[in-house]
């Protein structure tokens, strides 16, 4: 039986040893058997320049310091432009503070979450931990230039974020050995829960994995309307220049509507019709591809709108190829510094209907 035993053992040990050989092999040679010569290990420095992701516990958060003033001159230079300059983010973006109370610092859940007559859910009303804003913020801005702030600009970032929502005063410095302390004082720290399907594995999902376009309302309806005094209170909306985001305005010089659509059957949208037209024509080819969430057809989005497009350059000989050219590799420079990726996996065809498309107006 010893011997058995003993033998069992050293089998056991050899085949460690065989894999150990196998796993240090794999993880030491480029490529492998199958596809020779391709790919690498990662350096320390690539993991080091990936890994930045700060957890709640602050784990993984660099040494640093930054006082709300500091943060206030980052603030107005690179983020007031979009977020505006206290933090109310104009018509572009949702507000950054505003909603939260002395209260909710005690509570640590934000009573105007369930309150409808909130007008806004701001990001410290909704957002539990104080990592989360210095992460995202770190990785993600400025837009135009992510990566570009350094810990300690971060830090001030945060620093005046936090002052514009008096959960810390005007004169604070934040730094690595006091965040964790003002976690502590985050408005909405006990809002966030688990007790929900995304997080449950026992009993029914919240999703039900159903293909898209089965069983559609049959129509959507409008649930308000602008009054007559308040229309035109800031001019035309629909030919604002709004730099970002996919939604234009109503055109707020037409009269409202005489009745809301829905309850007596008018202006419904069908699903059915609706998916129908959704899968013919370049107008399809538009939506499908995503070129709407960068062009609109009268006003300027991201990009240029189809009608000015089409105006600058109607009578050019050379538009289509041009713009089919444009349409593949991308590009900036001709409507501003924005870039437009390039477009190479649409067929030719495909390109040339959408450019013909685009130089008539959207017709």
């Amino acid at each position: 039986m010893f011997k058995l035993d003993n033998m069992v053992a050293r089998l056991v040990l050899l085949a460690l040893a065989i894999f150990s050989a196998q796993l240090t092999y794999a993880q030491s040679t480029p490529g492998s058997a199958k596809f020779p010569g391709i790919g690498r290990n990662a350096t320390p420095a690539e993991v080091i320049a990936w890994d930045i992701d700060v957890r709640p516990d602050f784990k993984g958060l660099p040494k640093g310091t930054g006082s709300v003033a500091q943060g206030q001159v980052i603030w107005e230079s690179k983020c007031a432009s979009c977020h505006g300059v206290f933090g109310e983010s104009n018509e572009i973006f949702t507000p950054i503070a505003g909603g939260t109370t002395v209260d909710d610092m005690k509570t640590g859940k934000v009573a105007s979450l369930a309150d409808r007559k909130q007008p806004q859910r701001t990001t410290l009303m909704k957002v539990p931990t104080v990592s989360t804003l210095w992460d995202y913020i770190y990785r993600a801005m400025p837009w135009n230039a992510p990566r570009s702030l350094t810990p300690d600009d971060t830090y001030a970032l945060v620093a005046f974020i936090l002052s514009l929502g008096e959960i810390v005063p005007d004169d604070f410095v934040l730094s690595d050995s006091n965040i964790a302390e003002v976690q502590k004082k985050m408005p909405n720290r006990n809002g966030m829960t688990r007790n929900h399907g995304f997080w449950s594995v026992n009993g029914k999902p919240d999703i039900n994995a159903t293909a898209c376009m089965n069983n559609c309302v049959k129509f959507v309806q409008i649930g308000s309307t602008l009054p007559d005094f308040a229309r035109n209170a800031h001019g035309n909306i629909a030919e604002q220049n709004r730099l970002y985001g996919p939604y234009r305005g109503s055109d707020t010089t037409k009269p409202p509507i005489d009745r809301l659509p829905g309850a007596s059957g008018e202006g419904l949208a069908h699903a059915a019709d609706t998916h129908a037209a959704s899968t013919k024509g370049p107008a399809a080819l538009f939506k499908n591809e995503n070129c709407s969430a960068c062009h609109a057809p009268n006003a300027k989005l991201v990009g240029p709108s189809i009608t000015d497009v089409a105006a600058k350059y109607q009578g050019q000989g050379n538009a289509l190829d041009k713009l089919m050219n444009k349409v593949k590799n991308g590009g900036s420079g001709v409507w501003g510094a924005i870039p437009m990726p390039p477009q190479a996996q649409l067929s030719e065809e495909d390109r040339k209907a959408l450019v013909v498309w685009m130089l008539s107006g959207g017709k």
